[in-house]
């Protein structure tokens, strides 16, 4: 069965800091031993709210359903994808009921995914996928959310981090144009590797580039863009390259300009091409993120026609 995904669409935090004016600045620069070279490492801008996940959940998710021309009493179930639901048990229930009524869905069936980290959002979107294959449902709302906990963590030594969202539709039928086919999903995972001491691994992402081609034949060298996480530029652009992709491949213009927005990167990345432009009918994309000991990705082949 054909699985499209539609509606890319993103909320970003509506402060806009430039990274020298992150708190403790200095001090996060001498403490990772990084030398200050902003265009090394592609420091630009991040964002913030003064909102609440809940509150850029929906505004993803509403721009989404526009976007895709989709009424909302025809969306099946959401999956909320989020590195950290605030709260315990206690307060999980006010949450969904925020974004779900938020979303006008009062009656969508709703999961949380958040085990995966900044894979989370692909995650979704597999288990979307697979939901609709399987015809347990027809129209998936995908979004992830998150903002940092606390400002002075904002910068890591891996990237700048934003406030923001994103969301896509993953449905048996293309809502909008463009459209994409989600011709395949695949991850890989070493267990004993996925505390944070350990470093991200281009052995997965071969291992889910290899996995790729051969369910769907669409090899790693044929793929028109690889949309990643936004990391750190000498980071990204050596593991990846380790991983198969070359550097003509790789999108890496938002790192600068937006900054590492938690799982939402790759659909941020694909909303933006879109935006300008820059799809063409019938290639092919691959939406990737690596974590340290795990490693997910989706492939899509562009629909620019209803």
């Amino acid at each position: 069965m054909t699985v499209l995904l539609s509606g890319a669409a993103y909320e970003l935090g509506e402060i806009e800091v430039p990274h020298r004016e992150l708190p403790h600045f200095a001090d996060r620069l001498r403490e990772h031993r990084m030398p200050d070279q902003p265009a090394l490492w592609g420091w630009g801008s991040v964002r913030r709210t003064t909102r609440s996940v809940g509150a850029l959940a929906v505004a993803s998710g509403r721009a989404t359903l526009a976007a895709a021309g989709a009424d909302p009493a025809g969306i099946d179930a959401v999956l909320l994808c989020c590195t950290r639901f605030a709260g315990g048990p206690e307060t999980h229930g006010g949450f969904v009921a925020e974004v779900m009524t938020g979303l006008g869905l009062p009656t969508a069936a709703c999961t949380g995914i958040t085990l995966n980290r900044c894979t989370n959002l692909l995650a979704g979107i597999d288990l979307a996928t697979a939901w609709v294959a399987a015809r347990r449902h027809r129209r998936v709302l995908v979004v992830t959310a998150d903002r940092v906990a606390a400002e002075d963590a904002r910068f890591e030594q891996f990237a700048l981090f934003s406030d923001g969202a994103a969301s896509c539709l993953v449905a048996d039928a293309a809502l909008g144009a463009p459209a994409f086919e989600v011709l395949g999903c695949a991850g890989a995972q070493h267990n004993a590797e996925l505390d944070w001491s350990h470093e991200i691994s281009p052995e997965l992402a071969r291992q889910v580039n290899d996995d790729l081609a051969k369910t769907t034949g669409v090899a790693t060298g044929d793929l028109a863009a690889l949309l990643p996480a936004n990391l750190f530029l000498p980071l990204l652009a050596m593991k990846e390259r380790q991983g198969g992709f070359t550097a003509a491949q790789l999108d890496t213009g938002n790192v600068a300009r937006l900054g590492h927005c938690f799982a939402a990167d790759p659909l941020i990345n694909l909303a933006d091409r879109i935006r300008r432009g820059d799809i063409t009918d019938g290639s092919t994309y691959l939406l990737a993120v690596s974590v340290p000991g795990a490693r997910h990705g989706v492939l899509l082949r562009a629909r620019t026609t209803s």
